[in-house]
């Protein structure tokens, strides 16, 4: 045998032997150092509040103060709805004209139909109204408190239309609806002044 065929020889044997190496890796061990101690998950934390929480044991958790409460209402995550504290019948009316100046201040999202803000905005202010227009009503003088009425009731037909158009979305039908509200929102400040 010449030189060459034994190189040849040589040569597919460490390629052989080099690919069943690549076919059966090791197994490898982790390493972990001895001092680090597994953190407790978020997912353990919230378990672990809840159970402390529901256990009866007041002393282990206490709602926050109300002066760090917001007056006008909070997200709470535990029901999953809007918190709505009890307003005065003043905050309530501030609250619907906050609600009149916001109304105006999305038309530059209508114009650029950014239909999921507007929805979220619509229908977060239509969770407060309905409760700030029945509170709103003790600062309404006893006469004109029929135009009231209707003028609250059209405003709350006109922001439930306002909400299905911008979801379908149709665009003049939602410019249509928004001034409408807009309308029955001014119409019920000049009655509750």
């Amino acid at each position: 045998m010449g030189s060459f065929a034994k190189n040849m020889i040589l040569c597919h044997a460490n390629i052989t032997m080099s690919r069943r190496d690549n076919h059966h890796p090791r197994p490898q061990q982790a390493v972990h150092p001895p001092e680090e101690k597994p953190r407790m998950t978020t997912r353990r934390w919230a378990l672990l509040v809840a159970v402390l929480a529901g256990s009866g044991m007041p002393g282990l958790w206490r709602p926050p103060p109300p002066a760090q409460a917001q007056s006008w209402g909070t997200h709470s995550f535990v029901k999953e709805k809007y918190f709505q504290p009890g307003l005065t019948p003043e905050e309530a009316a501030a609250r619907i004209r906050q609600t009149a100046e916001g109304m105006r201040e999305i038309r530059h999202m209508l114009d650029t139909m950014s239909w999921r803000f507007v929805l979220f905005y619509v229908r977060l202010k239509g969770a407060y109204l309905d409760s700030d227009l029945k509170n709103a009503m003790a600062t309404v003088p006893e006469a004109r408190r029929k135009s009231y009425v209707k003028i609250a009731n059209e405003l709350v037909d006109n922001m439930a239309e306002l909400d299905r158009y911008v979801r379908s979305p149709k665009v003049y039908e939602s410019y249509l609806y928004y001034e409408k509200t807009l309308k029955s929102l001014d119409e019920l400040i000049a009655t509750m002044a």
